[in-house]
């Protein structure tokens, strides 16, 4: 492979010739040759619209002239648009203030800026990073990388989920089945109302989400270095912010204290909780799922899922539950992720988090994963759920808790006695109230009726 040498203030170094990265991001990619875990796009992207704001930026502000701004702002589109990939090969493991990806975007930037203006003009860090600092470019990153993914992808999917629920309780509406809690048969319910319990769930977590996207959109650009704002021009941080908002469509605002969103990395805590929270609704939802279609024969078999692939490589004719099983291998991912993030950001010492490559991975990893499981789960599941209507009014004319209706008439100890008596004696709940002498047949009929019970 052919080298170039590139220098920086450590001295020379070789670098491949067909990249565009410089000195600093091949020292990285030596001194921190680890794992296969690669900086996430979305953030090499969210890099590329913060330079961008900031050459326009310096422009504004008369700190750099037209020609290198206007290059700039060119290079650093080309990386939004994804056509400079193979040049961000950092790992995630490096120094915890990403400042070896925030250089190996700038010697990108730099790079390919002057062989397309065919002279050594702009500087990585004089004019890429004017104005800035890994220390608040970096922590932007994660948030516009962050919010971006949830307005684009995480959102649309639970209101993907969502509607295929609303959809399956209204051709659900009128069937009435058994309720179960602590595992246990329990009074009826209707199957609509069931899916709506779960509809309700994402429709919360959907809220709230939402909601906690107005305080986790702060961005702290402008504080450069330590949060002092060191080497930046007068009101730099609401113009980039600005800027960055217009281009994304995202209303970000500039986080009215810098020391904080360079050293505290709450607003990912609190955002990853409700993802987290997401998660453990989804395994949830899943795991319901799961067991009301086990069997089909010796289960629970209530529900019919789609068939979408073989299910044992020697059971024949076997379907198992996969896309219950995905999501909810998912959703344990995520609530490690959860436990990774509040960790790391704990470590913000004085000025600085210094885990923020760690929790930038982790972040959209769980943003990624769960968009992605949701719009499988509802596609490839939910809207090809039926149910199993013999199984559910089996189910539901033996189950002892039916007894509950007549309680009111008779009291809960006889009420008890009744379903005792069914249950030794394997007959039914009406049999047991006749023997018993408790109710009449007539007064049975009246009283346990399943419409009335729901």
């Amino acid at each position: 492979m052919k080298q170039r040498i590139e220098h920086d203030s450590l001295g020379n170094i070789e670098v491949p010739a067909n990249k565009y990265w410089g000195a600093q991001t091949q020292r990285s990619l030596i001194n921190f040759n680890i794992g296969q875990e690669k900086m996430p796009y979305e953030i090499i992207q969210a890099l590329a619209i913060i330079k961008m704001a900031a050459a326009k930026t310096n422009v504004i502000c008369k700190k750099l002239n037209k020609q290198a701004g206007d290059i700039i702002i060119k290079v650093a589109k080309e990386i939004i648009d994804g056509k400079l990939d193979g040049n961000f090969p950092l790992s995630i493991w490096q120094t915890g203030s990403g400042t070896q990806t925030n250089m190996n975007v700038n010697e990108v930037i730099a790079n390919r800026s002057n062989t397309i203006i065919k002279k050594k003009m702009i500087h990585p860090n004089d004019h890429v990073n004017m104005s800035q600092s890994s220390n608040d470019v970096f922590p932007s990153a994660i948030t516009i990388a962050g919010c971006l993914a949830i307005q684009q992808a995480l959102l649309p999917s639970i209101k993907h989920l969502i509607d295929a629920f609303k959809q399956l309780e209204k051709q659900n509406i009128s069937i009435i089945k058994v309720g179960r809690t602590h595992l246990q048969d329990a009074t009826p319910i209707s199957l609509a109302q069931e899916i709506s319990g779960w509809r309700s769930m994402l429709e919360q977590s959907f809220s709230r989400i939402k909601l906690c996207l107005k305080s986790f959109c702060e961005l702290p650009l402008g504080g450069t270095a330590v949060g002092t704002g060191i080497n930046t021009p007068k009101d730099f941080d609401h113009k980039i912010v600005k800027i960055i908002s217009d281009f994304t469509n995202f209303s970000f605002k500039s986080i009215d204290n810098k020391f904080r969103g360079l050293a505290s990395k709450d607003n990912v805590v609190s955002m990853h909780g409700e993802i987290k929270t997401l998660a453990t609704s989804l395994y949830k939802i899943a795991n319901d799922i799961r067991f009301l279609s086990s069997g089909p024969i010796c289960g629970l078999g209530e529900l019919i899922i789609p068939a979408n692939e073989p299910g044992s490589s020697i059971m024949p004719g076997k379907i198992n539950p996969t896309q219950c099983e995905s999501l909810m291998m998912i959703a344990s991912q995520v609530l490690g992720n959860d436990v990774t993030i509040s960790f790391s950001a704990m470590q913000g010492n004085f000025e600085l988090n210094t885990f923020m490559p760690l929790i930038a991975f982790n972040l959209l990893q769980s943003i990624n994963l769960l968009s992605q499981s949701i719009n499988n789960f509802t596609d490839r599941c939910v809207v090809g759920i039926k149910p199993n209507l013999k199984r559910i009014n089996q189910n539901l004319e033996h189950s002892l808790m039916n007894v509950t209706a007549l309680t009111p008439k008779i009291g809960y100890e006889k009420a008890a006695q009744i379903a005792k008596h069914a249950y030794q004696q394997q007959i039914s709940l009406k049999e047991a109230a006749i023997a018993l002498g408790y109710v009449t047949a007539e007064e049975f009929d009246q009283l346990v009726v399943f419409k009335k019970m729901i």
